[in-house]
């Protein structure tokens, strides 16, 4: 009888090395000492304060679309750690190509918040940038912006420019021709891209095992040459850390990097109908917020006399009043006119276009 070469049993020990990592545990406390990132005081609280104002954010822009004063909406509660620190760890010049959920990397990245709200309004002048910022508008094409992410990164590369472009996609996003094309690229010309998959255990309403047979995401960059990391998504000390020494490796001229956080979305996949009471569990939901980065966080400043309940209540306040004028400026700007949206399809208008342009021109004017 034949001896078997190869252990094909050996597919568990393979996700074992991709080993998650960690620094802050739910209680706030270090537990890897020398992987804490080394971050100021000042730093600290203000990665924190970011952090609020991106649940503030999250919290406000709920009601607004419910009260039809915003388009749409992609929730992000409990992805803060997973988006804020990742953000937080890049510097202004690198190049961000943000999926639909990640709002709140593109507006601490430098774009206003009312373009924001512009853009989920499907206003036009939501996808006009300042020159200085170096982003493009949300993708809504699952995993599109990987590809993207890809060629901006050549480009830095060619330019030779110590910058990175990041881009974000969930866990279904990996299950798409897009990721693989992206991250397969991207390595084989050394393009210093970072790859960021927020992991939060659904694609929509389909659960992260049934999406893929992988045992981590992490181990997907196996296949395109690439290092891959596993992080705790809940921990904003891990993210950053990850993130900082990803950055620091593609700007040597070493290529990319992935990075799977895993994390949870508390609220639903978008606010267009779905139901995640029909495919999530309260004992899930109430195992994830106990892992809620924002509590971890807070403990971590509170044990180092950084953290108190007023300045947090300030910062609310603050974001409250951000929000009010980004809101108020919205609905207080010029509708759109169906001349405008003929006008913005095409850079060369063919004439039966254009005829319907002068057509709407002249009834908008009487």
């Amino acid at each position: 009888m034949s001896q078997n070469i190869i252990d094909f049993s050996q597919l568990d020990k393979l996700a074992k090395e991709f080993k998650t990592v960690k620094v802050l545990n739910e209680d706030g406390k270090i537990i890897n000492k020398d992987w804490e990132p080394d971050l100021s005081d000042d730093q600290l609280k203000e990665l924190f304060h970011q952090m609020v104002w991106s649940r503030t954010l999250d919290e406000r822009s709920t009601k607004l679309n419910r009260q039809g004063r915003l388009g749409f909406y992609a929730p992000t509660a409990g992805e803060e750690a997973s988006q804020i620190a990742s953000n937080f760890a890049l510097d202004k010049a690198d190049f961000l190509l943000p999926a639909y959920r990640d709002v709140p990397q593109l507006v601490r990245h430098g774009l206003p918040l009312y373009k924001a709200f512009l853009w989920s309004r499907g206003h036009v002048d939501g996808n006009k940038y300042p020159a200085d910022l170096a982003a493009l508008p949300p993708q809504i094409i699952i995993g599109a912006q990987y590809v993207q992410a890809a060629g901006v990164a050549l480009g830095i590369k060619l330019k030779d420019q110590r910058q990175v472009a990041y881009t974000y996609t969930g866990d279904g996003g990996t299950s798409q021709g897009d990721f693989y094309e992206g991250i397969n690229f991207a390595g084989a010309f050394k393009a210093p891209a970072i790859f960021i998959v927020q992991n939060n255990g659904f694609a929509i309403s389909v659960p992260r095992n049934k999406q893929t047979a992988a045992p981590t995401l992490a181990q997907k960059a196996v296949a395109a040459g690439i290092p891959g990391v596993q992080v705790d998504g809940m921990d904003a000390l891990a993210v950053y850390k990850v993130t900082k020494e990803a950055r620091d490796y593609a700007v040597a001229g070493n290529g990319p990097v992935l990075i799977e956080t895993l994390t949870y979305r508390y609220g639903p996949h978008t606010l267009s109908g779905d139901d995640p009471k029909r495919y999530r569990t309260k004992e899930t939901d109430d195992l994830w917020h106990q892992r809620d980065p924002l509590v971890r966080m807070r403990k971590y400043l509170t044990a180092k006399g950084l953290w108190t309940q007023a300045e947090e209540d300030s910062w609310i306040e603050e974001t409250r009043n951000e929000i009010n004028e980004a809101i108020n400026k919205v609905e207080n700007m010029p509708k759109q006119k169906i001349s405008e949206y003929l006008q913005n399809t095409f850079v060369d208008s063919p004439v039966e276009i254009q005829q319907e342009i002068e057509r709407y021109t002249a009834k908008e004017a009487d």
